[in-house]
């Protein structure tokens, strides 16, 4: 699985690792979950450590945690971190979906 974090994303995760004091088995969790307005949505958090059937990904020096159902949508996923006057946050670039809506974090496949 193919899944890049770029320099801005994977030092907003950093922030959040330390915050949690997370140990070495630690990293960030990221999946796919029906919903939004297109159909499917992003969701990321810290855990401790992955789950067995998890597929842990090394990604900018950080451990990314992947269910097996968020796999098949999060291959060749870029995650970003933008900071612009309309807010800040998570992006995702996914070269999976099809469509896409306004708010930027629901997607189509």
């Amino acid at each position: 699985m193919n899944l890049t974090l770029t320099e801005n994303a994977a030092s907003e995760v950093k922030k959040f690792l330390e915050a949690e004091n997370v140990g070495n088995e630690g990293g960030l969790r990221v999946r796919v979950v029906p919903g939004g307005c297109s159909g499917f949505q992003y969701a990321m958090n810290i855990e401790e450590a992955p789950q067995a059937t998890d597929e842990v990904v090394e990604a900018s020096s950080l451990r990314v945690f992947v269910d097996m159902f968020s796999a098949q949508y999060l291959d060749g996923v870029q995650i970003d971190y933008v900071n612009s006057v309309m807010g800040s946050g998570f992006t995702f670039n996914n070269p999976n979906a099809s469509g896409g809506c306004g708010c930027g974090s629901s997607f189509t496949a």
